[in-house]
């Protein structure tokens, strides 16, 4: 088993909470936990990279925040857990960010194995827009066109989980599908969650700039997995 990394970012040392996380999650895991004295440079092996977050947790993609450069360095996923974590018992779910269109595998690998290690429910949530054409109808979308246009989305977003749901059968899921934008869609569904799972890359920015607005508010952990 790969260890589980425990990563300063810049001079900064890990926080308690991200102490506490990657203890909790290399004890769920079986994995050693491993506590780097130094920014990481190479990753390397690891099942999944811990850091703590503070004052830059809101900085933009691209703009040079060491947890930025951490993530987008990474091979495996990238715990990122606020300093001022809201703690609390009702908080033991895990939500998945998951465009249904196109799918990450390992975000989806990652979350279904986090809410099984748990023993916990996978909130899939799924965000989409009405088509560009329905915003400039003079009279509006007729609700017939919206349900079957919702309808399409809860189909796509069924196909995406069902391989998933099959190779998990013990994890229960919810489905949700929301007519919001992505973080919208997150912020939305988080009041109980502990870790919040995004896909990572370039194809998924909107999806990681969901996860920075979760950071912001120190609501739950969240794990940014490269695709």
């Amino acid at each position: 088993m790969d260890p589980v990394l425990l990563a300063r970012t810049g001079t900064s040392a890990p926080g308690r909470a991200a102490t506490a996380w990657a203890a909790r999650e290399a004890e769920l895991r079986g994995a050693v936990l491993r506590v780097l004295d130094r920014p990481v440079r190479e990753p390397g092996r690891a099942s999944l990279i811990v850091c703590g977050v503070s004052g830059d947790a809101g900085v933009p993609p691209g703009s040079g925040s060491s947890w930025d450069a951490l993530v987008d360095g990474a091979r495996g996923p990238v715990v990122l857990v606020p300093d001022l974590l809201a703690a609390s018992h009702r908080r033991t779910g895990v939500i998945l960010g998951v465009d249904a269109r196109d799918p990450s595998a390992a975000a989806l690998a990652f979350a279904f194995q986090s809410a099984r290690l748990r023993g916990v429910r996978l909130h899939a949530v799924h965000a989409w827009a009405l088509p560009l054409d329905a915003v400039y109808r003079p009279f509006g979308v007729p609700e017939v066109d919206r349900a079957a246009w919702e309808d399409q989305e809860v189909q796509l977003l069924g196909d995406a989980l069902r391989p998933w749901r099959e190779r998990y059968p013990e994890v229960e899921v919810l489905a949700d599908v929301r007519l919001l934008s992505p973080t919208a869609a997150l912020l939305h569904c988080s009041e109980r969650a502990a870790l919040a799972v995004v896909p990572g890359g370039p194809g998924a920015l909107a999806w990681q700039e969901a996860a920075r607005a979760l950071l912001r508010r120190a609501t739950c952990a969240v794990a940014v997995v490269p695709s």
